[in-house]
């Protein structure tokens, strides 16, 4: 979702390449349908999971979001959102670790669909491999 990332060029890629899914904190929980739209409809053969450094997500956590909505918005507001997870993480690299895992866990999600996790860096643009 981080608008200082230039997933194309970070990876190499050209326009039409590939399918380039953002959310919020690179959370493949969040990304799984159009994950599967991608591979099953679309012949997407490879998943490249990119989290980044500086990102938000690390900085609060769900009690954090849904008190801040409250304060801002109201109980109504705060009541539709009662049950929301906001994906949040504590550690960088576990956090890809733990979203590879979950995609390689899905039976949408075939065995002959490599799936791999980054780190972008968006002081240097680096791409570090995490797993």
């Amino acid at each position: 979702m981080d608008a200082r990332i230039d997933t194309a060029a970070a990876f190499g890629v050209d326009l039409g390449d590939a399918h380039i899914i953002r959310n919020a904190g690179g959370s493949s929980r969040e990304a799984l349908r159009s994950i599967v739209i991608s591979e099953q409809l679309l012949g997407t053969r490879e998943i490249v999971l990119i989290k980044h450094t500086g990102c938000g997500m690390l900085t609060f956590t769900n009690a954090d979001a849904h008190d801040l909505v409250q304060e801002r918005l109201g109980q109504a507001a705060a009541g539709e959102i009662a049950a929301l997870d906001f994906l949040p993480f504590p550690e960088l690299d576990q956090a890809v670790r733990d979203d590879v895992a979950f995609l390689r866990a899905q039976s949408v999600i075939p065995n002959t669909i490599a799936v791999s996790g980054w780190v972008y860096d968006v002081e240097t643009g680096r791409v570090r491999h995490v797993v």
